[in-house]
């Protein structure tokens, strides 16, 4: 009987179907108290990575004053990198320079929503890591800048992006459906 009478109240008043894309999106959609917590995470781990990039760029090593030079040539430090003799020197500077792109790429779509795409997030990237790269050559002793290392930071936070900053952008900054 109960299950007549649900019967008869679907077809008395039919609901709304809702697209699956709409569906789809509601149940990713975190709620906000969710939301503010990522963002306020990923803000706290967005302060933790600029204070671990100006450790590990802005350091001074007056001890590799003579080996530091200016490289305004990109594929310049990357054919000297793969010269090396030793595989795992090179690795270490080109791995770890895309290695330290990627933070960016996941967490800059997260505090900063209009970001959100890869040619924004590109351009931030290159921009601050621009500006990192000026303030070693110009400021800390056995620094250069070298352009090598901001297109292989710029090719980091792509990955990251790609990997992770897209979907964790889009999970916690939804677009609101147009109507």
């Amino acid at each position: 009987m109960a299950r007549a009478a649900s019967g008869l109240r679907s077809r008395s008043r039919p609901r709304a179907a809702k697209a699956p894309d709409t569906e789809a999106r509601e149940r990713h959609v975190l709620a906000l108290p969710l939301r503010l917590l990522a963002t306020a995470c990923a803000f706290v781990f967005m302060v933790a990575f600029a204070v671990v990039l100006a450790r590990l760029t802005l350091h001074p090593s007056p001890a590799s004053e003579a080996l530091t030079h200016t490289n305004m040539h990109p594929g310049r430090s990357l054919r000297a990198y793969l010269d090396q003799p030793a595989l795992r020197d090179a690795v270490k500077q080109v791995g770890g320079n895309i290695l330290l792109g990627v933070p960016f790429g996941v967490l800059v779509p997260v505090v900063a929503p209009r970001t959100r795409g890869p040619l924004r997030v590109l351009l931030l990237t290159a921009v601050v890591m621009l500006l990192v790269e000026f303030a070693q050559g110009a400021l800390v002793t056995g620094r250069a800048f070298d352009i090598d290392d901001v297109i292989l930071n710029t090719g980091g936070a792509l990955i990251g992006y790609l990997l992770l900053g897209r979907r964790m952008s889009r999970t916690v900054h939804a677009r609101r459906a147009r109507t």
